[in-house]
């Protein structure tokens, strides 16, 4: 359940109150306290603007999640670490796995999503070159006559030197 800013503001001042505000319908008593001592733990580490929904997705570098997932490893508890930091403990958790089986490249993000079935499929809004204008057009057919010039010189070498070594060898 998703809430405003305002119902968490006013379930914490409720809290250091010593009283618990009604619990929502669709919810248990006893998950609705832990959210409310949760939300307390997050304005105690990070301030009251910390309850606000997000309006995007923070960006890691590898070299902050190393930080994190150092204070883990190092002995830090991980929920103490993720209320600091102000992110969800399941992610630091992912972090510090990855971290213990890749190392620091398991750190680095990768692309996301399907493969393409067809990779020489054209990407959407990738621009075409320009077309040659007519002097480079025709420098193009002259250096591709000049290369089948060259390769077929290239056969006839060869041939050359397998008739040498036939002849030698008989």
């Amino acid at each position: 359940m998703r809430y405003s800013y305002e119902f968490k503001r006013k379930c914490v001042e409720m809290y250091y109150q010593g009283n618990y505000p009604d619990t929502p319908e669709g919810i248990s008593t006893k998950r609705f306290r832990s959210n409310i001592r949760e939300w307390v733990r997050i304005e105690e580490a990070c301030g009251p603007d910390a309850l606000h929904h997000k309006t995007h997705n923070k960006n890691w570098t590898p070299e902050a999640k190393l930080e994190l997932v150092a204070k883990v490893i190092a002995g830090a508890s991980i929920r103490s670490v993720s209320v600091s930091a102000g992110i969800n403990g399941g992610m630091l958790c992912q972090w510090v796995r990855k971290y213990k089986i890749y190392g620091y490249n398991g750190l680095i993000s990768k692309q996301k999503g399907r493969k393409s079935k067809n990779p020489d499929m054209k990407k959407i809004g990738t621009r075409k070159p320009p077309k040659p204008n007519e002097s480079e057009y025709e420098e193009l057919i002259r250096l591709r006559a000049e290369n089948e010039y060259m390769k077929a010189e290239i056969e006839v070498i060869k041939k050359e030197i397998a008739l040498r070594e036939k002849k030698e060898a008989a």
